[in-house]
C-alpha cells in the first residue's frame, strides 16, 4: 500500500519529537500526494462524517424487459464526478446536467431526455474540500464501480488547472483523456464545433486517463472517456461560483458544454446497438 499523506503528516508529526526522520529525505512530493488511499480510507476517518465533511449521490435507473417481442431500449452511458462540490468546482453540477438532470432542480433536462446513470463524491466543506481528494485510480467507491461496471461508457468530470495542461494561466480548455479513443475524438470534435478549445490530452501524463484501474476505464468494454476542464473555463459557466449557488447560475457556456458532451454520446451510443 503506498503511504498518504496523512501518514506522512503523522510521521513528520512524530519526529517533531522523536528527531530527524530516516528514509524521508523527500517530503515536499509525499505531501503532495492525496490525504487519503482510497474512498473506504476517507470513509473510515473518524474525524469525517458524511453529511458534514462529504456527500455522495447516484442514481440507477430502474430497467426491466418482460417482452418476447425483442430487446428493450437499454443505457449504454454513465455520468460520473469523482471530485465533485468544493473539490473541483463545478464538475457536481456538471454531471447532472450530462445526466440529464437539471442541477438546480433534478428535473428531466431536456425534459425528452435521455437520462443517464450517474455518480459524484462531494466536498461539502466550507474550507479545505481539497483533502477530500482520491485520485481516480484509487477510487473503491461501491456504488460507482457498480455504477462503471454496469455501463458500455463512462464519462468523467474532472477539474485541473490550465497550467497542469501546459497553457497560459487563464486558458479555458477542456482537455479529453479516457482508454476510448473513438469516444475521445468525438467529444474533441463536439467541443471544437461548439466554440471550446479542446483537444486530446492522452500525451499528457497528469491528465490522459489512460490507466486501467482509472474508474473511468472500469466499464464493460475497459474504455472510457475522462474530461480535464481548467479553471477558468469552469469559472466562467456560472453567474455566481459558490457551492451554494451554482446551481442556480447556470449559463449559456455551461449549457453548451453540457449539449457537445450530450452529442457526443448519442453520437457513439449510435455505433453501439444492442442485439
Amino acid at each position: 500500500m503506498s503511504t498518504s499523506r496523512r501518514n506522512v503528516l503523522g510521521m513528520i508529526a512524530t519526529a517533531a519529537v522523536a528527531g530527524p526522520l530516516v528514509g524521508l529525505s523527500h517530503p515536499t512530493p509525499a505531501l503532495a500526494a492525496d490525504l487519503y488511499d482510497s474512498n473506504t480510507d476517507l470513509y473510515s476517518d473518524p474525524n469525517l462524517a458524511e453529511g458534514v465533511d462529504y456527500a455522495r449521490r447516484y442514481r440507477r435507473h430502474p430497467q426491466f424487459d418482460n417482452s418476447d417481442a425483442g430487446p428493450s431500449p437499454f443505457p449504454r452511458t454513465a455520468i460520473i464526478a469523482p471530485h465533485g462540490g468544493g473539490i473541483e468546482a463545478g464538475t457536481s453540477e456538471l454531471c447532472l446536467a450530462i445526466a440529464g438532470y437539471h442541477p438546480a432542480t433534478l428535473a428531466a433536462t431536456p425534459p425528452a431526455g435521455p437520462t443517464y446513470d450517474y455518480w459524484m463524491f462531494e466536498g461539502i466543506r466550507s474550507t479545505g474540500n481539497g483533502d477530500l481528494h482520491v485520485t481516480a485510480t484509487h477510487c473503491d467507491d461501491v456504488p460507482a464501480m457498480s455504477v462503471a461496471a454496469g455501463a458500455l461508457n463512462v464519462v468523467a468530470l474532472h477539474g485541473c488547472t490550465p497550467g497542469t495542461a501546459g497553457l497560459p494561466a487563464d486558458t479555458q480548455a477542456v482537455a479529453v483523456g479516457g482508454r476510448n479513443a473513438a469516444f475521445r475524438a468525438r467529444l474533441v470534435s463536439a467541443f471544437q464545433a461548439a466554440g471550446f478549445t479542446a483537444f486530446d490530452a492522452t500525451g499528457i501524463p497528469a491528465l490522459a486517463g489512460t490507466a486501467t484501474d482509472n474508474i473511468v476505464n472500469r466499464t464493460l468494454l475497459g474504455m472510457g472517456a475522462q474530461l480535464e476542464i481548467t479553471t477558468p473555463l469552469r469559472s466562467a459557466m456560472f453567474g455566481t461560483n459558490t457551492r451554494p449557488q451554482r446551481k442556480n447560475t447556470t449559463n449559456q457556456v455551461f449549457w453548451g458544454f453540457v449539449a457537445a458532451t450530450r452529442l457526443a454520446i448519442a453520437q457513439t451510443e449510435a455505433t453501439q446497438p444492442i442485439l
